[in-house]
């Protein structure tokens, strides 16, 4: 298999999944197949079938009766599943965000560091790129998404300077863009200001929290009785969505009540307090950095 993306805890996501030799389990962000490869390694009998909406990660596909990997985006999971005979499973496993290799090639556009097109699209048969956002999205629109997504300080002025410019002329490479913000960027801290600009850009083309919460309200008929969710995230929105589903049931967090009070909720939550990368693991995989692992366990 080609160096496509380093995974991030392997061995404490993998073990949090307890898996069993003749159990069903779903990778819903196969990638470059690190985590696929290790629960493969655990199976026997049993069966693994991974998501990935990036086609090019077919490459990194594992020769394996037991293995079945699904080019399309895990919001969709439960129908999906439904295809290949499958109603329930004994553990789903996500890694989120965006792999080494998108973030690596140039031509993606996911980078601030390489000059490209306004790409983004993790499925590049989709519509909506970080260009057509940037060029046609209102006012309005743009700091919901700068601000929401982001937390970009001083939204609405970065906002202001992407309209002049676009108003001059479309805004359709990543230098452009980055000149546009230029004015409203902190010095000493460009890098990390970029970050978040590219971060919303990105989760708004890839609708990345709507198709978290899809995945997650749909893990709740997916999953059997003591099955093992299995979630890594890299920012604190995600975070907090799955901190308050594995809590509540819900990505609100709002815990139900029955008749005598009792909380009625759908998991055990493993982790109290999030798993985070060692220190050595952060020096050989920079993405690790802000990574969370949590677990939870259905009733």
């Amino acid at each position: 298999m080609s160096v496509y993306h380093t995974p991030v805890l392997l061995h404490e996501s993998v073990d949090a999944l307890c898996v069993k030799p003749g159990g069903t389990y779903v990778d819903a962000t196969f990638g470059g197949g690190g985590h696929s490869c290790e629960i493969l390694n655990r199976l026997h009998k049993g069966r693994l079938i991974a998501f990935d909406r990036d086609a090019e990660a077919e490459k990194n596909t594992i020769d394996s009766k037991s293995f079945t990997l699904i080019r399309n985006n895990f919001r969709y999971l439960r129908n999906l599943l439904r295809y290949e005979g499958v109603e329930q499973v004994d553990g789903i496993l996500a890694d989120l965000g965006v792999s080494s290799h998108q973030f690596d090639t140039p031509e993606r556009g996911f980078s601030f560091r390489f000059e490209a097109a306004l790409d983004m699209r993790m499925n590049r048969q989709s519509a909506l790129t970080a260009a057509k956002v940037v060029n046609t999205y209102s006012e309005e629109n743009l700091y919901y998404i700068l601000k929401m997504y982001g937390e970009v300080e001083n939204a609405a002025k970065v906002v202001r300077c992407i309209i002049a410019c676009r108003n001059k002329q479309p805004i359709e490479t990543v230098k452009a863009l980055v000149e546009a913000v230029r004015p409203r960027m902190p010095r000493q801290a460009e890098h990390k200001y970029l970050a978040k600009i590219f971060q919303a850009l990105r989760m708004e083309v890839n609708a990345e929290m709507q198709a978290l919460e899809q995945l997650l309200l749909q893990s709740l008929k997916l999953l059997k009785t003591q099955a093992r969710l299995v979630i890594i995230t890299y920012h604190s929105l995600e975070d907090r969505m799955v901190k308050n589903f594995m809590r509540a049931g819900n990505v609100e967090g709002k815990i139900e009540k029955d008749f005598y009070g009792k909380e009625q909720t759908p998991f055990i939550v493993i982790t109290k307090k999030a798993i985070t990368p060692t220190e050595t693991e952060i020096q050989t995989n920079t993405r690790a950095r802000s990574a969370k692992l949590r677990i939870a366990e259905k009733r």
